[in-house]
């Protein structure tokens, strides 16, 4: 194979533009390195321009060490007053019929990985206002430059620092086939995606297989849909369709409160859903104990309710209840049992419940039911009234709720449970320091 050369504009020799709070040369070294090791785990032999070459030292560079079968690719962003224009181009040197075909080929692995929602096609260097492109028309070898967007676009700029890691597998899939067909080597037959296992909030194996693709594990759309994540609304994540499958890559669920890992024994990608209110915890009781007593500033008190991981692993799972959610919410209401003036120890009042038609908080007899009226109140939130299972509820409070429920999820807690509009992902922060005390993440 031919070795690929590439360098980042602007680099450290001219930052380029500052737009929030970045500058288009920072971004490009970030979005280089990535491409060059993504190649270089392919197995193609690649050659960073170093940073602070200018560009005519840059070209002189790369003509001193370029081969036969070598290619050469800029990477760069631009920056315009006018905040509209975005869109990714691939400029080629002026009336050269093939190199044109080689930037279509560089766009259109581009945006076939990062789903962007505009493009400015491919055009001929000789259009810049300087004339022409010195790295298209001075560079012996085949050499092209890659305009990923405009970092003064909101749009452009967000997908950018967001999907950096597509942007970068885009960019290598087209200089991977380029480079090839300029060196005349050709890759192995494909014999298609290799299988792996999916594993949910570590239980058994999910009943169908993901796929390995490009270093990337996918799983069926299908999945998502199981999980509660409607896709439809997020055209900017990448589908990849295989063998009458639609695939989305696992990493892409984690702004839907999905943690993904990688059991590598298995050879299985792992999801753990977050945020879903019914269900069983994954935690222990002596997990929960250890995640009170490494955050309380309380612990005299703490000790006195020493059952409490008990009572709420027995309770959540009488109701269907994710024990690790409603526990994680006891811990930011009573901050970690430490209480506070306006809840007292002595109300064993552990998720703030209200007494019926008051603002005032309810004071319960014992811990356990206490623990029980927070597990029946959130159950009423997730699925309703109706389905509590120990009959009647402890509190009259869980008949103020529609019959059917709220929502299955903890975001949907937001402005409901509390005014705090936050009040659902805050409690979604303390569940993923749970896992990570238990090192489930």
């Amino acid at each position: 194979m031919g070795r690929i050369f590439i360098d980042a504009g602007h680099s450290s020799r001219n930052p380029g533009m500052i737009v929030g709070g970045t500058t288009e040369a920072k971004e490009m070294i970030l979005l280089r390195d990535l491409v060059v090791r993504e190649l270089q785990n392919r197995g193609f032999d690649v050659l960073s321009v170093p940073d602070a070459l200018s560009m005519s030292s840059t070209i002189k560079w790369i003509n001193a060490q370029g081969r036969r079968g070598d290619v050469a690719l800029e990477i760069r962003t631009n920056a315009y007053q006018n905040p509209a224009l975005q869109g990714a181009t691939v400029f080629y040197i002026a009336n050269n019929v093939q190199r044109q075909k080689d930037a279509k080929l560089l766009l259109d692995a581009l945006l076939s990985s990062i789903a962007q929602p505009d493009r400015r096609g491919t055009k001929p260097d000789i259009i810049e206002g300087v004339g022409f492109l010195p790295f298209c028309r001075d560079i012996v070898l085949p050499s092209l430059v890659m305009e990923v967007g405009f970092l003064t676009n909101d749009l452009d700029r967000f997908l950018l620092q967001n999907k950096r890691g597509d942007f970068a597998v885009g960019i290598a899939d087209g200089l991977d086939t380029w480079s090839r067909n300029v060196s005349g080597t050709r890759p192995a037959p494909w014999r298609g995606y290799s299988q792996i296992g999916i594993k949910l909030n570590h239980q058994e194996a999910y009943r169908q297989k993901g796929i390995l693709a490009n270093g990337n594990a996918y799983v069926p759309i299908a999945l998502a849909a199981q999980l509660g994540i409607d896709l439809n609304d997020a055209p900017v994540i990448p589908r990849l369709q295989y063998q009458n499958v639609v695939y989305v890559r696992a990493v892409d669920l984690q702004d839907y409160s999905i943690s993904v890992s990688w059991d590598n024994a298995s050879r299985s990608v792992v999801l753990i859903q977050l945020n879903q209110i019914m269900g069983k915890g994954l935690t222990s009781k002596e997990q929960l104990s250890e995640f009170v007593q490494a955050n309380t500033n309380n612990k005299e008190v703490a000790d006195q309710f020493k059952d409490l991981p008990k009572l709420y692993v027995e309770e959540a799972l009488i109701e269907g209840i994710n024990h690790d959610i409603t526990f994680s919410q006891m811990c930011f209401e009573t901050n970690f049992l430490a209480f506070g003036d306006d809840l007292q120890p002595t109300q064993n009042n552990f998720g703030r419940i209200l007494k019926a038609g008051s603002s005032e908080s309810d004071t319960f007899p014992s811990a356990r039911i206490g623990v029980r009226a927070h597990i029946q109140q959130l159950k009423a939130y997730a699925a309703g009234s109706a389905q509590i299972v120990q009959k009647p509820p402890v509190s009259d409070r869980v008949y103020y709720l529609p019959s059917g429920g709220i929502g299955r999820f903890v975001e949907q807690l937001n402005n409901r449970w509390s005014v705090n509009p936050q009040y659902g992902n805050n409690i979604l922060n303390l569940v993923r320091r749970l896992y990570k005390s238990a090192s489930l993440l």
